[in-house]
């Protein structure tokens, strides 16, 4: 039994933090807000991020992150992207040499390309923790019933990606191992941007021929750019990229689906988000893939015209149209 602590209580945090109670672990979870700390603790629910999930009693809930990190063998950040660096900083006055923490959140810092272990990394500079990735195709609403699903987890070093892995492996979450951490990290990224295009095209009423295209397309474009970023080009094409590109483009669970779809139908990209009422990740990370795409001269048509349709207020029908009319071009490199 390992004593662990999730750090985020969203939707993703609930689910996780009652798989890990479920495999025999000891459990904390930690909220940033004092209220929603306080109704988890009565409730033992989280009615807005993942509703009629309930936590077990003797899960420990608190709003004190030194509470949350004492003692414990493995930290779960399961923070959004947008906040991995100023948790990261909170935690670097509290936290022991040789604790692991894993980031199960997706994106990529804009401005600096940093993927979510860079960041942890770079803030806790001088501590010696172990960080690792989980990752793959795994809406916390099935997560959190129980329902089959699998799960990539990497770490810079063998030994603590084989114990991750039977620290969340069981009968109902399967958790394959890789040693492509920044690979793992790039396919759950730029992901998130293909499903707000698979989402839009929704919006606009297409049909299963446009979200085959985009996500046979998208995936092209993912692997193109990750393998200039460093990562492996099979990575892409496993769960952390074909798959969870897949789940994320085809569920109403995903939340850059859903606003995407928001945006097909009219929508501005504040009342799309509004709509959602939860952080669209995808929307971070469109502009810093755009970025890595100019930095390592990549071309990444369906990721540019998403990017026009969030910030320059194009017109989601008129970005389709100048992806189909573009200059005809081989699949497969090979004439």
């Amino acid at each position: 039994m390992a004593k662990i602590s999730v750090i985020g209580s969203g939707g993703w945090g609930i689910a996780l933090t009652i798989l890990l109670y479920k495999n025999g672990h000891d459990l904390t979870i930690w909220s940033f807000d004092k209220r929603e700390a306080e109704e988890l603790k009565t409730t033992r629910e989280n009615k807005t991020k993942l509703p009629n999930i309930l936590l077990p009693e003797d899960i420990k809930v608190t709003d004190n992150l030194k509470e949350a990190v004492d003692n414990k063998d493995v930290l779960v950040l399961a923070v959004p992207s947008k906040a991995i660096r100023s948790v990261s900083k909170s935690l670097k006055d509290i936290i022991k040499d040789n604790q692991i923490i894993v980031n199960v959140a997706k994106g990529l810092e804009e401005d600096t390309l940093k993927t979510m272990t860079d960041i942890i990394e770079e803030e806790l500079k001088g501590k010696k923790p172990q960080v690792a990735v989980l990752s793959g195709p795994s809406h916390a609403e099935e997560v959190g019933k129980g329902i089959p699903t699998t799960c990539v987890v990497s770490a810079h070093n063998k030994e603590l990606t084989l114990y991750l892995q039977n620290i969340f492996m069981n009968p109902s979450f399967r958790v394959y191992t890789s040693p492509d951490m920044l690979g793992v990290e790039i396919g759950g990224a730029l992901k998130n941007v293909i499903a707000l295009a698979a989402g839009i095209a929704d919006g606009l009423n297409y049909g299963d021929n446009t979200k085959a295209a985009l996500i046979t397309r998208g995936i092209k474009e993912i692997s193109l750019l990750g393998v200039a970023m460093g990562g492996e080009q099979s990575t892409f094409y496993g769960l952390t990229g074909l798959g969870d590109l897949i789940v994320t483009c085809a569920s109403m669970h995903s939340r850059n689906r859903r606003a995407g779809i928001l945006l097909g139908q009219g929508k501005t990209l504040d009342e799309a988000i509004k709509e959602v009422n939860t952080v669209v990740e995808g929307v971070y990370s469109a502009k810093s893939a755009l970025m890595a795409a100019k930095k390592y001269n990549v071309e990444i048509p369906i990721i540019e015209q998403v990017n026009a349709v969030l910030f320059e207020n194009k017109n989601a029908a008129e970005a389709v149209n100048e992806l189909m009319i573009r200059d005809k071009k081989l699949e497969i490199q090979s004439w």
